[in-house]
């Protein structure tokens, strides 16, 4: 039997002004929650009202509106810390989103990597927690080891297990599959990687909008996320690091705001955080974040959490109907992400279908092509629910997808 979370869904929609609107003359499902959330009103307001009334350069102004924008910058940065329970604020490096965020770790560790050392990464990756350490093995001559996944889309952690040795100097892992839903056990990841005194990354991109990481408890090494897939502005991101890596890591940009000071001998670096944060930053879009943050906070990420779960079960059920559809990843412990195809049918055909009747899914390989490639397909449909979902869009959803299936075959 299905559980019901009260919510009151339907407030929390009119929070989301694009909700309201049409996509090819049906009102507006969207289903593709894991390529970006949607924007609430508190959010846009605190953009427009930055630049309407203090939009300045931070940190070296002595005038009123710079000091403004500098403190809310810096609240903002504190409403991360505390929201992913960093012990310091300068543990969280703001960035433009998690790709910027494993790049600048990447980078840093090519001055700590040497030919024979080995990485490993996880079947499960998004293309931005594969590339860069590709990248970096062809820079560095470090080996890079993959932890393979099951038919069921969840990790080999026997395999796992065996890959670690005293050669292992870093692992990065996803918290949550973009593509398949997963949530690895990223706890016991980094606790085995630190038996064998390694580093580990946790690319937190997709299980920032269900689960509130609390990077002390887990206690990894690095963790990033991006504000655009937690009701926050695209553009903007965190890194978050221990204290120690970070003083260990060299900057990844040169420029203003993260030096010390410069003469042509010598330049020295700026401490933390701001020896990674080259450049006129994100003003905007942190101080947005912060508001993000605390607009999902209000909501409460547990009962959001489970609200979600309560659809990701009745869309899975609802699905299930429809003969010839194969929903990949596993069954249990995932986010609210269903990808799936249906015999016969190219992915894109669907998406394209269904998009005329106003409903937004994500159709391709979705930049996890190691994935596709296990399963042997050229990509899935993917249905992502957010909170202000509901079950009556399920039900409309699942009806487009049985007339595209009858169009189709």
């Amino acid at each position: 039997m299905l559980q019901t979370t009260v919510f009151d869904v339907q407030s929390i929609r009119k929070e989301f002004p694009i909700l309201e609107r049409k996509v090819n003359g049906h009102p507006l499902i969207y289903l593709d929650n894991a390529a970006t959330s949607q924007t609430p009103k508190v959010v846009i307001e605190a953009i427009v009202d930055y630049y309407s009334r203090y939009n300045a350069n931070i940190h070296r102004g002595v005038h009123s509106l710079s000091q403004e924008a500098t403190d809310a910058y810096e609240q903002a940065r504190q409403k991360i810390q505390e929201h992913f329970n960093a012990a310091q604020s300068y543990e969280i490096i703001l960035t433009s989103g998690t790709t910027h965020a494993i790049n600048l770790v990447a980078n840093g560790f090519a001055d700590l990597l040497q030919k024979g050392d080995e990485i490993i990464v996880s079947a499960l990756e998004h293309h931005s927690n594969i590339v860069p350490w590709q990248m970096l093995c062809e820079r560095t001559g470090a080996d890079l080891k993959v932890i393979p996944m099951s038919e069921e889309g969840e990790l080999d952690m026997t395999t796992y297990r065996e890959l670690l040795n005293e050669r292992t100097k870093l692992v990065f892992v996803n918290h949550v599959s973009n593509a398949l839903g997963t949530i690895n056990p990223v706890k016991e990841i980094i606790t085995l990687a630190h038996d064998k005194g390694a580093a580990v990354l946790v690319d937190g991109a997709q299980a920032t909008p269900h689960i509130k990481p609390d990077v002390q408890e887990l206690d990894c090494d690095f963790y990033t996320c991006s504000a655009h897939k937690i009701c926050g502005p695209t553009g903007v991101g965190m890194l978050y690091g221990k204290e120690a890596w970070l003083k260990k890591l060299p900057p990844y940009q040169g420029g203003g705001e993260m030096i010390s000071e410069v003469t042509f001998e010598k330049t020295t670096y700026a401490d933390l955080p701001h020896k990674f944060e080259a450049g006129t930053p994100n003003v905007c879009g942190v101080i947005a974040f912060g508001v993000a943050l605390d607009f999902m906070n209000g909501l409460g990420l547990d009962r959001i959490a489970a609200y979600e779960n309560e659809l990701l079960a009745y869309a899975t059920k609802r699905l299930t109907e429809i003969e010839g559809l194969r929903i990949y990843g596993p069954e249990t412990n995932k986010a609210s992400v269903i990808s799936f195809n249906i015999d016969g049918i190219h992915p894109y055909d669907i998406g394209a279908i269904i998009d005329k009747l106003g409903i937004a899914v994500r159709t391709g390989h979705h930049c996890a092509q190691p994935i596709m490639d296990f399963y042997r397909i050229p990509g899935t449909v993917r249905a992502s629910f957010a909170f202000y979902n509901t079950k009556e869009e399920i039900d409309i959803f699942v009806d487009a997808v049985k007339r595209a299936k009858t169009m189709l075959l």
